[in-house]
C-alpha cells in the first residue's frame, strides 16, 4: 500500500472529526433565529464559510462549500488513483452548480457556483452555455451524457441518475448506497410527482436497479429493485412516507460510512466513510439551518428528518 494511501486515510480521519455532528445540529435547530444559529456554527468546521448577515440560502450553500473544501484538501493527499472516486463524489456540486445555471437561464437571479478546481469534471463547458439546448447539448458531450431533454427538469433529474450511476460503478458501499437513492429518486418522480420519466433516465437507474425501473406501482417497485437496496423503500407504503425515507437513507449512509471510518486499513474505504460522513452531517446541519429559520419553534419534524 502506497505513502500516499496511508496519509490520505490519516487524512480523512482528521477532516471527518470537523462535523458539528447531531447534538449540535439540534442547538441550531432550535435556536430563536438565522442570525443565532450563524453564531453557534461560526467557531466550528463550516464557519469559514459562514457570515452574519447570511440569508438562509447563503449559509445553506457555505456548509456545502465547506465540505468541498475539505474533499479538494483531500484530494492533494490522495495517490493519483484514488482521484477518480473523489471527483465522482464530488459530482453532486456539479449538479448544484447545473441547478443554479438553470436558474439564471430562466430568468431568476442564481446564487453563488462552487469551485470545484481539480476536481471538477466538465464544469468550464457547462458554464458557456447560452441557453438550456446549449447546456443539453454540452452534458451530452461530456461525461455527464444526454440528460434526455432541455427542459430545466429533465436536465436536473437527468444529471442525477447518471450521477447515482457513477457512483455506482464503485464497490461497495457506494453500490449499495446509489442503488436504494436510485430507487428513492425513481418513486419520488413515478409516483410522488406523478411525472413519466424519460427513456434516457431510465437507462442509468436500470443499471443500478434492472427491471424495477418498469414498476407501476410503489408496492411493485419495494419488491422489485434488487435485494442491496430494498431497504430504502421498506415500510414506504405510500408517496407520503418518501421523505421519511431519505431521511432513513441519510442515516444508514451515515451508519455504514462511521463503519469505514473505524477500519484500520490505509485505502479507500475511511475516504469514502470520511466524505459520507461529511456529507451526511452537511444534511443535517442545513436542514437545522432551514428550521431556525422559521423561528424554531415545534422540532417535531426536524427529529423526525434528523
Amino acid at each position: 500500500m502506497s505513502a500516499a494511501w496511508v496519509a490520505g486515510s490519516v487524512r480523512a480521519r482528521a477532516l471527518a472529526r470537523r462535523r458539528i455532528g447531531a447534538v449540535a445540529a439540534r442547538r441550531l435547530a432550535e435556536s430563536g433565529s438565522l442570525e443565532d444559529a450563524l453564531r453557534l456554527l461560526a467557531p466550528t468546521g463550516y464557519g469559514r464559510e459562514i457570515h452574519p448577515g447570511q440569508t438562509l440560502a447563503q449559509a445553506q450553500h457555505g456548509i456545502a462549500a465547506a465540505i468541498l473544501w475539505d474533499l479538494r484538501v483531500l484530494a492533494g493527499w490522495l495517490p493519483q488513483r484514488g482521484l477518480p472516486l473523489l471527483r465522482t463524489l464530488a459530482g453532486w456540486f456539479e449538479i448544484a452548480n447545473v441547478d443554479e445555471l438553470l436558474a439564471g437561464l430562466g430568468g431568476r437571479q442564481p446564487g453563488k457556483l462552487f469551485t470545484l478546481g481539480s476536481l471538477a469534471t466538465s464544469e468550464a463547458r457547462l458554464r458557456t452555455a447560452s441557453n438550456r439546448s446549449e447546456l443539453q447539448a454540452a452534458l451530452t458531450a461530456s461525461g455527464w451524457g444526454d440528460p434526455g431533454g432541455d427542459s430545466a427538469h429533465a436536465i436536473r433529474l437527468g444529471m442525477r441518475a447518471r450521477w447515482a450511476l457513477r457512483v455506482g460503478a464503485f464497490d461497495d458501499p457506494l453500490q449499495t448506497w446509489a442503488a436504494a437513492g436510485a430507487a428513492l429518486l425513481l418513486a419520488g418522480e413515478r409516483f410522488a410527482a406523478g411525472r413519466t420519466i424519460a427513456p434516457a433516465v431510465l437507462v442509468p437507474l436500470a443499471g443500478l436497479l434492472g427491471t424495477a425501473v418498469e414498476a407501476s406501482t410503489l408496492d411493485a417497485l419495494a419488491a422489485a429493485v434488487p435485494a442491496r437496496a430494498r431497504w430504502a423503500l421498506a415500510g414506504v407504503t405510500s408517496p407520503t412516507d418518501l421523505w421519511r425515507a431519505e431521511a432513513a437513507w441519510w442515516a444508514r449512509v451515515e451508519r455504514d460510512a462511521f463503519a469505514r471510518l473505524r477500519t484500520s486499513a490505509p485505502n479507500a474505504e475511511p475516504v469514502i466513510g470520511a466524505v459520507a460522513v461529511l456529507a451526511a452531517d452537511a444534511w443535517r446541519a442545513r436542514a437545522a439551518l432551514e428550521m431556525a429559520a422559521r423561528g424554531g419553534g415545534d422540532l417535531g419534524v426536524y427529529d423526525a428528518v434528523a
